[in-house]
């Protein structure tokens, strides 16, 4: 037999909280100290691994790519640029649960990676950012889909910091900057947004 208190629904979503929380630490702590160790790999293999794992569009090789290019980058200070936000982004997903993340992440990640090898220019493709605008723009958007006011409130916090990055989705003059990473890494959070909304309930 279970005995329930008046506010035992509200402890156990703090505790379920906790836990979320903690697993989202770990797992995004663990997942940038990856991409660190991969990029001191590849500094002593002065970036080997891009031109190996890096993202060739058009290519049929280059559809392997896609698994492998956001875990690239052209050096330190690129990595540096995409840890903060892709630590916070991620946390940030992770509270909504492990599902909600990986499907995020997956779309961010996949998103990002066709769009650079259908419409990206020439060279090849390294790094992470397309997944810090694919799980940026599924926190500015699932508030609005899933109707949550506190989502809500958080995209617009969000936006206030961080909106300006939204540039890097256009085309630029700037040809070490993949525009086309960024937007479609954009577009597969949004596609996962809508993809996690709450189901409708049909009358009967």
């Amino acid at each position: 037999m279970v005995l329930e208190t008046p506010d035992g629904s509200k402890a156990e979503a703090r505790e379920s909280l906790a836990v979320r929380a903690k697993g989202g630490l770990l797992f995004m702590g663990g997942f940038v100290v990856l991409l660190y160790v991969i990029e001191f790999l590849n500094t002593l293999m002065r970036h080997g691994l891009n031109s190996t794992f890096g993202l060739r569009p058009r290519t049929m090789d280059g559809v392997l790519d896609i698994l492998t290019f956001p875990l690239l980058h052209a050096n330190f200070n690129h990595l540096l640029s995409n840890t903060l936000p892709l630590l916070i982004f991620g946390f940030l997903v992770f509270l909504s649960g492990f599902r909600v993340f990986l499907t995020a992440l997956a779309f961010s990640w996949l998103g990002s990676g066709l769009t650079v090898w259908i419409i990206g220019g020439g060279g090849v493709t390294v790094g992470a950012s397309g997944l810090v605008f694919g799980l940026f723009a599924f926190l500015l958007v699932r508030g609005f889909f899933n109707r949550s006011w506190w989502q809500i409130l958080l995209s617009v916090v969000l936006f206030m910091a961080y909106g300006s990055i939204l540039f890097g989705v256009l085309p630029t003059v700037m040809g070490y900057v993949s525009w086309q990473a960024h937007l479609g890494g954009a577009v597969g959070g949004i596609i996962a947004a809508l993809l996690l909304r709450p189901k409708s309930k049909l009358a009967t």
